[in-house]
């Protein structure tokens, strides 16, 4: 406190806290500050907004807020108003609207997927269809899914994830939306638009992947993968809840209907109100895009130019072992996701004898846990990282749990002795999985950011090829042993070789593909 009769300093207030206000200011210093022969006046000489200053070479303008002696309540009040402070700017930020409208179009994505799930029994009942072709079409995504991961992934690195994302969502709406159409024209053009909606769908994940990088700096970049990946998950248990209850009231193909025309209503809002990256974006504030771009770290790509408009060197990509680190764990990721997604409502039906309303109620659960766990594991990742721990460290950590977890989950599930505590394994397991977006899928934008479309997409097509040899290889399983117990153990143990095989090969550093380096 100033002593009476002392006269204040005639300077301008400090300015506001940069969370509130749209541009970062420092307060100047004075001008005698730079002066070696006008000394300070002795009533500043030695403190100044309660900062010690030794002598007029080593001044600073003082951080805002000005910092005073003060008792450690009253510095840990300041500290969670501080961090409040940061909540409500994160919360409010134009970057996590982009992360929401990524997790609405995810969810959009396997509620348009897992629809056929529901509706495989009563259109194999209206069209006479034998199992066997019931299973045809229930593939016929994955035909579609196989061949677009790598050319979408590249699609992305060129012209970046807002606009392939855009015509992702309209593609695979439309082919959703014409569904009942096809099935009442012809089995061919019904299993077309299947096709078609795979193909649209290969576009999703290295769509999201490169709107993260592009608008997150690293420290949050696992919190908005865990928030996009919500998304993703909550969308297997909106088809599969809301499905049959929209099929009693409009019928079989109103599902597909319904969830078609909520996907162009999101590409309507999606394409004025996001941007391709922060810079371009009309309503952002200077403080947001400063923080955005320091927080990076990494040259920002920029579209047409001629780095970005580069063959992507496969040869070079397949050469070095974290890539074949980041490959394995998709395919391990996408081994375990389908074969549950697919047979889990069987498993539950054969094993404890539940209807199928059950059994649905059984398997959806499972997805609302890893909706909930992957935003966790996001938000533990980040805080890994602004606490200093090594980027390789954290995602060797979060993987290793996204792995050995499940692995561990999946042989308690073999000694289920009822619906409820198998159903509590399985949901241990599948929420447990979801550490490895903070893992892997985060990864991918790690070690090749100007590359991590096409590497995504490459991933992914490992993926899709695992995802079918799972899913058929669960059904063999079955004929040949009467059970799942033989394929639940088979899975643990590619879960432990796995994240074995990610914990000695992966890196958070930047990989130089292009040996220029």
């Amino acid at each position: 406190m100033t002593p009476p009769g002392q006269l204040l300093p005639l300077a301008r207030p400090p300015p506001p806290p940069p969370v509130l206000s749209s541009r970062r200011s420092r307060c100047p210093p004075p001008a005698h500050a730079h002066a070696g022969d006008s000394p300070l006046p002795p009533w500043r000489a030695h403190r100044l907004h309660g900062r010690f200053m030794p002598s007029p070479q080593l001044f600073r303008a003082p951080a805002w807020p000005p910092r005073a002696p003060t008792s450690p309540g009253v510095s840990a009040a300041a500290g969670g108003e501080a961090q409040a402070a940061a909540v409500a700017e994160f919360v409010t930020s134009e970057r996590v609207k982009v992360a929401a409208m990524l997790g609405l179009a995810l969810a959009l994505c396997n509620a348009d997927r897992v629809v056929m799930s529901v509706a495989i029994v009563p259109l194999s009942q209206a069209y006479g269809w034998t199992p066997s072709f019931a299973g045809v079409v229930q593939s016929s995504f994955l035909w579609g899914y196989l061949m677009s991961p790598i050319i979408g992934g590249a699609l992305v690195d060129y012209y970046g994830g807002k606009r392939v994302m855009a015509y992702g969502v309209a593609l695979w709406s439309l082919a959703t939306f014409l569904s009942p159409w096809a099935a009442g024209r012809s089995i061919w053009l019904f299993l077309f638009t299947r096709v078609l909606l795979g193909i649209a769908e290969g576009v999703a994940l290295p769509s999201m992947n490169n709107m993260v990088l592009r608008w997150f700096p690293r420290t949050e970049r696992s919190s908005a993968v865990g928030i996009a990946m919500a998304g993703f998950q909550l969308g297997n248990a909106i088809g599969l809840l809301l499905s049959p209850i929209i099929m009693s009231r409009t019928g079989i193909f109103g599902p597909f209907a319904i969830f078609g025309l909520f996907g162009f209503l999101w590409v309507l809002v999606w394409i004025p109100a996001i941007s391709g990256t922060p810079s371009e974006h009309a309503q952002i504030s200077a403080y947001e895009l400063e923080y955005i771009t320091k927080g990076q770290k990494l040259v920002k790509p920029q579209i047409g130019s001629e780095k970005t408009k580069k063959v992507p060197p496969l040869s070079k990509l397949l050469s070095k072992w974290p890539t074949w680190a980041l490959i394995c764990a998709n395919a391990m990721h996408s081994w375990g996701y389908f074969v549950i997604l697919s047979w889990m409502p069987v498993y539950f039906k054969t094993i404890y004898h539940v209807n199928l309303r059950e059994a649905a109620w059984f398997s959806a659960l499972p997805w609302v846990m890893m909706a909930v766990l992957g935003y966790v594991a996001g938000v533990v990742s980040d805080m890994l990282i602004r606490n200093g721990t090594n980027i390789t460290l954290t995602r060797k950590i979060m993987q290793s749990i996204g792995f050995l977890g499940p692995g561990i989950a999946l042989l308690c599930l073999n000694a289920a002795k009822s619906p409820i505590i198998a159903s509590a394994w399985l949901t241990i397991a599948v929420g447990l999985k979801s550490f490895g977006h903070s893992g892997f899928l985060v990864n991918l934008q790690e070690i090749a950011p100007q590359y991590a479309g096409v590497l995504h997409g490459m991933s992914n097509t490992a993926g899709t090829f695992a995802a079918i040899l799972g899913t058929i290889g669960a059904g063999f399983f079955v004929d040949q042993m009467g059970s799942f117990r033989g394929f639940l153990i088979l899975t643990s143990v590619l879960y432990f070789s796995s994240a074995i095989f990610w914990d000695i090969f992966a890196t958070g550093e930047r990989v130089d593909f292009d040996g220029t380096g």
